[in-house]
């Protein structure tokens, strides 16, 4: 008989009806509590964030989505970020395309989290279940990641700041000394990037573009 796969579901998680799909499966078994990070933790491997569409983009409005995105980066489980809906959802939100794509595509690019899709919270189960069960069989064929990933906190800090343009070691290392965390070097502006030796008006500006999740046009609706 195969092992079941541990859920762990954050209490805060709105999404309440991703659980009785999960329940509803006799190889998996559901724990409710408070996690420090993310809407879910599977079998002690991955770490998912998932977000309906609307609250994907209020979550770019109010800053929770980079906050998320770089804890996320920085931490040493499998995490990726579970967006549910579909296209009507997106049409519904009154952000701009340009401005949902440029916030994904700093999420994945920029910060290396993966963005899957799902439909709706059936197939938000499945996804979650079906990700927990394609990490234990890498793991058990003993198939390794090529590349080494940084262990420590600060090794980490900068492989991250080292995936935004014109950045490289040097200029990381700088970066993260002058401003303590990821989090506080994206929402820097160009003015303070400047103030650090190596990055001039060029490279800040690259920054900026890279990081900025809302064009300053959008007009939004809560």
């Amino acid at each position: 008989m195969a092992a079941r796969t541990i859920v762990t579901v954050d209490d805060r998680e709105p999404c309440a009806q991703v659980i009785p799909h999960l329940l509803a499966r006799p190889d998996c078994e559901v724990i409710v509590r408070r996690l420090p990070l993310g809407d879910y933790q599977v079998g002690g491997r991955i770490l998912i964030e998932r977000k309906c569409w609307s609250d994907f983009v209020v979550s770019i409005i109010d800053g929770r989505l980079f906050s998320q995105a770089c804890r996320m980066a920085a931490s040493p489980l499998h995490g990726f970020l579970l967006l549910e809906g579909s296209e009507e959802d997106i049409a519904a939100t009154a952000m701009t395309r340009e401005a949902i794509q440029g916030a994904l595509i700093s999420v994945s690019v920029v910060l290396g989290i993966p963005v899957i899709r799902s439909r709706d919270a059936e197939e938000s189960a499945k996804v979650i279940l079906f990700a927990a069960r394609q990490v234990a069989s890498v793991i058990s064929g003993a198939v390794m990641r090529s590349g080494k990933r940084p262990k420590s906190k600060r090794g980490v800090q900068l492989h991250i700041l080292q995936g935004l343009p014109a950045v490289g070691p040097v200029r990381a290392a700088r970066l993260l000394d002058k401003y303590g965390t990821v989090e506080a070097v994206l929402t820097a502006n160009a003015e303070e990037l400047i103030c650090v030796p190596g990055i001039g008006k060029a490279a800040a500006a690259r920054i900026r573009w890279a990081v900025s999740e809302v064009p300053t046009s959008y007009t939004a609706r809560c």
